[in-house]
């Protein structure tokens, strides 16, 4: 792993974070059960992600392709839900204080393009408790270059196993604006805005899952 690369782990090194949530008990199963990441259904949203790929959108979709969809979600209701309390709390100034809102923007735009794209199959947004990560300046930059170096692995480890064409092009609209993120909040920490070099490497699901589940961040 290179030396840039930020891990929750890195992120709470006194374990505060994880103290805070030690009654949680949340696991991967229950994040998936959640998130309605295990079943498959139709996809009802008139176009898909905002228009991207609108003429091609598919009004079923296979199984597997529903359940990534509904696992992009379940990320995109995590960091769409941290940037809100950073903004909301009104802690940041400068260019954080824009960073902070110009992602937050960005996020609850993917909610609510992947939510439409998934109809009725889309599952409710969990409820989230960061346990102070947004207060201080430092850990909100870090928590935020965590999460968007996963989110970029997360989008990037799934692009081999997306069918249609129409849906791999709207997660690539993604994942390349999540790349913006890591960039831009890495150069505001003064870290390398490409951790992994030239070329990234995806994150399979199982991994992924497991990173958010030791962040203690989903209550329910």
């Amino acid at each position: 792993m290179p030396d840039d690369m930020l891990t929750f782990e890195m992120v709470d090194r006194d374990g505060a974070i994880a103290e805070a949530a030690e009654d949680a008990g949340h696991s991967r199963a229950d994040f998936l059960r959640r998130a309605g990441v295990a079943a498959g259904g139709t996809l009802l949203g008139s176009t898909l992600f905002g228009g991207v790929a609108a003429a091609g959108a598919p009004k079923q979709a296979p199984a597997s392709d529903v359940a990534i969809l509904k696992y992009a979600l379940s990320l995109e209701y995590l960091e769409a839900a941290f940037y809100k309390e950073a903004v909301d709390a009104g802690r940041r100034h400068g260019d954080v204080r824009e960073f902070a809102r110009n992602v937050a923007r960005d996020e609850a735009t993917h909610v609510a393009a992947l939510r439409k794209a998934l109809g009725s199959a889309a599952p409710a947004s969990p409820t989230f408790d960061f346990h102070g990560t947004t207060r201080s300046r430092t850990t909100f930059l870090q928590t935020s270059y965590a999460l968007e170096n996963t989110g970029v692995s997360a989008y990037l480890g799934q692009a081999g196993n997306i069918k249609p064409p129409s849906i791999l092009l709207a997660a690539a609209s993604i994942v390349t604006v999540e790349a913006r993120h890591s960039g831009a909040v890495g150069q505001l920490l003064g870290r390398n805005i490409s951790p992994s070099g030239a070329f990234d490497a995806g994150k399979s699901m199982r991994d992924v899952l497991a990173i958010v589940d030791k962040t203690k961040f989903i209550r329910s």
